[in-house]
């Protein structure tokens, strides 16, 4: 298709779920695509099978020394920074179990959360446009940024307050660069995607597996419109959206992939026609 031929893409937490299926929609779209994550041998291994187009850089997107060192090293390699696609984010239970209501949430709990989620993207945007305005030639100035937010921006999240915190923050700030770069008369372009109930590995700690993984999804979408969740490529195929010149004229937009479910009222196949 190459919508994205001669991009600079880079994509973090790419290293599995969602931010993987980015890595490899923006390359079967032409783009030459930086992978980073914290996970450096399944980076390093989802890169080496994507071919030439694709490379790996670990990168702990709390770090901001880290940032500056990564962006200039594509700058150096590549010529530019296109696109940044903010994907890394945590729901702060990866290790089990730990108390995120407003209650009993702990402040550590409490930053780690925030400072994967939202510390990540601020660091991310703001390196970003200083990179993409000193690209090289016409694309000087010129760039695409995507951060990943959540449902969970939108809404509460009783029993994941951080979390929903955190991704509300993302949409917030997604509008500010998104001013800030046009008041700055840079062509870079940020909005948010905010995907509900994808089916990636951070779902297994909940689902489980074996008998009965079936039911329990199926409760789990319950009240989605569209009786189902989502698939990784459906969220990648938005970001490819975003990246590309289909979208040159969207900015500080958010794109929600909820199958429904924040359209109103939870309506049910075969329910009233009426």
């Amino acid at each position: 298709m190459n919508r994205l031929d001669g991009r600079v893409v880079l994509v973090t937490g790419a290293a599995q779920g969602i931010g993987a299926a980015i890595a490899r929609a923006c390359v079967a779209e032409g783009a030459t695509v930086v992978l980073t994550d914290i996970q450096d041998a399944a980076g390093q291994s989802l890169a080496s099978t994507l071919g030439a187009s694709a490379s790996y850089v670990s990168l702990d997107v709390r770090d901001a020394t880290r940032w500056e060192h990564v962006l200039r090293e594509v700058q150096q390699r590549f010529g530019s920074l296109d696109v940044l696609v903010n994907n890394a984010g945590i729901t702060g239970f990866e290790a089990g179990y730990v108390a995120h209501d407003p209650e009993h949430a702990t402040l550590t709990a409490w930053h780690d959360v925030l400072a994967t989620n939202l510390d990540g993207v601020f660091l991310g945007c703001q390196h970003a446009i200083r990179t993409m305005r000193t690209n090289a030639g016409a694309a000087a100035g010129v760039g695409s940024i995507i951060n990943m937010s959540s449902r969970s921006g939108l809404v509460g999240i009783p029993l994941a307050a951080a979390y929903a915190a955190s991704k509300a923050a993302v949409r917030n700030h997604t509008k500010s660069v998104a001013l800030y770069c046009a008041q700055q008369g840079l062509r870079i372009r940020c909005n948010s995607v905010h995907p509900a109930a994808i089916m990636t590995p951070m779902w297994d700690a909940m689902l489980g597996d074996g008998p009965g993984r079936a039911e329990r999804e199926a409760a789990f979408v319950r009240d989605t419109p569209l009786q189902r969740f989502g698939t990784p490529d459906e969220v990648a195929h938005a970001v490819v959206y975003l990246a590309s010149d289909e979208s040159r004229y969207t900015t500080g937009a958010e794109l929600v992939l909820d199958g429904g479910l924040l359209a109103g009222s939870a309506a049910s196949p075969g329910g009233d026609k009426e």
